[in-house]
């Protein structure tokens, strides 16, 4: 069988680092969803504006060859304990495919690209490939009652985020909370906990420094690039 791309998603993350562990996590980042000229026709997303959520089949496109393995250590055990590859959300898998549930914000079409579908809450960086997207129909894919394994038996806290040389006057005002959120969750591997290291990633076209100790991440710097 062969999988096709049909679109690419465009986020301000240019690289794995800094992005969120899965959707939803921080419902400000944006992406915006731009079809190939093949698959770029209205009559395909008739309808699609009655849904507030759709579902991305997107792929890890930095992990193709990279090959797999059958046990990973999922960062909510602190990179330290291992589980199996189909019991994780791992981007390390036989077939480097991802699945992420987003809002759906608006359909674009009046851009020169469009229609174009404007996302939020995504986990993907820049550039991803999109290779399907469905509709979240919340009254057979909600189960409340659903485990949640180890998830349930770990706790994520937040980190307090600490800007004493007001670097985020730089970043623009509809990209600054996205910035914060995605600080708070602390994007660093969790194995890592060094805070004399200094941490960089890509955001929006700006270069993130930062560095984090007893629970409080500082920023350092943001440049433009």
């Amino acid at each position: 069988m062969e999988i096709k791309r049909i679109a690419t998603i465009h986020t301000d993350l240019a690289g794995k680092f800094g992005l969120p562990r899965q959707g939803g996590l921080v419902p400000e980042l944006t992406g915006r969803i731009v079809f190939g000229k093949e698959y770029r026709v209205p009559e395909a997303l008739r309808g699609l504006e009655g849904w507030t959520h759709i579902w991305l089949i997107w792929g890890f496109s930095e992990n193709e060859g990279a090959g797999w393995s059958p046990t990973v250590r999922p960062p909510r055990l602190g990179g330290n304990k291992r589980v199996g590859v189909f019991a994780s959300r791992s981007p390390f898998r036989p077939n480097p495919i991802g699945l992420t549930l987003v809002r759906l914000i608006a359909i674009d079409t009046e851009s020169e690209d469009s229609p174009a579908l404007i996302v939020g809450g995504v986990d993907m960086k820049d550039g991803s490939p999109i290779y399907d997207i469905k509709p979240y129909n919340p009254e057979f894919e909600c189960v409340p009652e659903a485990e949640r394994s180890f998830l349930k038996t770990t706790e994520w806290k937040e980190l307090a985020v600490s800007d004493p040389r007001d670097r985020l006057s730089v970043v623009p005002g509809d990209k600054r909370g996205a910035l914060v959120s995605l600080l708070k969750l602390d994007p660093r591997p969790h194995y890592q906990d060094d805070p004399e290291r200094e941490y960089a990633f890509e955001y929006a076209g700006l270069n993130v420094r930062f560095c984090v100790k007893d629970g409080t991440l500082t920023i350092m710097d943001i440049v433009k690039l």
